[in-house]
């Protein structure tokens, strides 16, 4: 949380709502009883599936019940669930990381600066090889790169990895397309969410590969509205942003937390 909050201290002085509020237009508000959330359209387990099961899902339904309205979910593209966002097409993206670049799509949670006791959950991305690789991650910087790392299309670990100055492969694969890739040398790594490595490991390609311990990186992500709907109806916008706090720390949501064996990430 400290090295999220440095982070934030950094950009516009941490007038992170303000800025990105100052981009929006001016439009007529939503109906308040039922909003629209993109999603990307590939399941992250625990978190969410594509036949809308999953934590995120279960912590939305406890959001609706409170604020009173309804979420309308529409999968797509992870970009492409951005760029309707920043459009207004939608009225909301959820299990969004913070990125300076993302004020421009949409408005996070908090007063002045994200809020991260308003997140939906907590997330790692790990680096993954193939066994008996080099390529060594030691919390702080990489050695023996011999090759690209790979990261899904539009995530943000790609800063990450750009500011380490290390070669990048920004794909759509999916985790056996990736884990084809570095056991074949196609890949030197992978920077992947925590779920995806231990689905990798529990693959079919398990026994070729490596998830090395130390994370690359860790990250709140948010549920984020749409600068119109902020714009038009700032006090709901308040209220959902308080509903997720308070459902994610709810008793009867912490308990299918803990049957998902996600209790590190709530």
């Amino acid at each position: 949380m400290a090295r999220f909050k440095a982070l934030l201290s950094r950009f516009a002085g941490g007038h992170v709502l303000v800025a990105s509020l100052a981009l929006a237009p001016l439009a007529p508000a939503q109906a308040a009883d039922k909003l629209t959330l993109c999603f990307e359209n590939r399941e992250v387990l625990p978190w969410r599936s594509l036949d809308l099961h999953g934590l995120n899902f279960d912590l939305l339904k406890r959001v609706e019940t409170s604020v009173g309205l309804k979420f309308r979910y529409v999968p797509l593209p992870w970009k492409r669930c951005l760029a309707k966002l920043q459009a207004n097409e939608v009225d909301g993206a959820f299990s969004v990381s913070f990125s300076p670049d993302r004020l421009a799509f949409g408005v996070f949670p908090g007063v002045g600066q994200p809020d991260p006791q308003q997140r939906m959950h907590m997330a790692r991305y790990y680096l993954m090889r193939k066994k008996g690789s080099n390529i060594d991650w030691d919390g702080t910087r990489f050695d023996h790169v011999d090759g690209k790392i790979g990261f899904q299309l539009g995530y943000s670990v790609g800063d990450m990895l750009r500011a380490q100055q290390v070669p990048v492969d920004e794909s759509k694969d999916s985790s056996d397309s990736v884990a084809r890739k570095l056991i074949t040398g196609r890949l030197a790594g992978a920077a992947v969410f925590d779920s995806e490595a231990a689905g990798m490991m529990a693959g079919p390609f398990a026994a070729e590969l490596e998830m090395l311990p130390k994370p690359l990186l860790e990250k709140p992500y948010f549920l984020i509205l749409s600068q119109r709907l902020v714009r038009a109806n700032p006090a709901l916008a308040q209220r959902i942003g308080k509903a997720v706090e308070e459902a994610r720390n709810s008793r009867d949501y912490g308990k299918l937390v803990q049957q998902a064996g996600a209790e590190n990430a709530r």
